[in-house]
């Protein structure tokens, strides 16, 4: 039986490592995150050229985040195909809806844009916006558990990378069992590999 004092005290922790991170990121002065951007951007493509998806899931950016959608439109005309997390309803899995650089967009329920409409595709790598993250390779998200539950319903999983600032970077989120870790994290520091519950840097420039 979980204890509910304890149940309390680590929602508080991710609150709070969430709420601060946050404000790290969104208080970044714009050239600054231009130039980590960039990095970011680099790294990035380079990863994603190396796992070469079909499909490939990405973020609309949100409240400082790494923005993926140059990156993203870049790779479009080389045939491969995008799209965006929407969120159907509470406690189901996401849906991924198609995008391109022409696609009609809306905010959801959140303030967060996604394709007015397109087709459902099933992503073979999905670009997860990283609010902490921690040395075994799990991350702190916006606290409605979508993604984990995303990747435990899609079968075969796919590919998790983790996009986000060093800031974000910390010892531990106090991960639980329905937390699941990215399969790689990418920072302007470069291309984190998760491998035996550890982030090992990997050199593919």
């Amino acid at each position: 039986m979980t204890d509910p004092a304890a149940a309390d005290a680590l929602r508080s922790f991710r609150n709070a490592l969430r709420n601060r991170l946050i404000a790290a990121r969104e208080a970044l002065p714009a050239e600054r995150h231009a130039q980590l951007s960039r990095q970011i951007e680099r790294h990035l493509g380079a990863l994603v050229d190396a796992l070469d998806p079909a499909v490939l899931a990405f973020c609309w950016p949100f409240r400082g985040e790494f923005d993926a959608r140059a990156l993203v439109a870049a790779r479009l005309p080389g045939g491969l195909r995008a799209c965006l997390p929407v969120v159907v309803d509470n406690g189901l899995p996401l849906e991924f809806r198609e995008w391109a650089p022409h696609s009609e967009m809306v905010e959801d329920r959140y303030g967060i844009h996604i394709p007015a409409r397109g087709e459902t595709l099933r992503p073979d790598a999905i670009l997860m916006p990283l609010n902490a993250f921690d040395a075994a390779g799990y991350r702190l998200g916006y606290g409605g558990g979508y993604f984990d539950r995303s990747l435990a319903a899609l079968s075969p999983r796919p590919r998790a990378v983790g996009v986000g600032f060093e800031l974000a970077r910390v010892d531990s989120i106090r991960p639980q069992t329905h937390d699941l870790p990215m399969d790689a994290i990418v920072t302007e520091a470069g291309i984190f590999d998760v491998k035996a519950g550890s982030l090992q840097p990997r050199n593919i420039l």
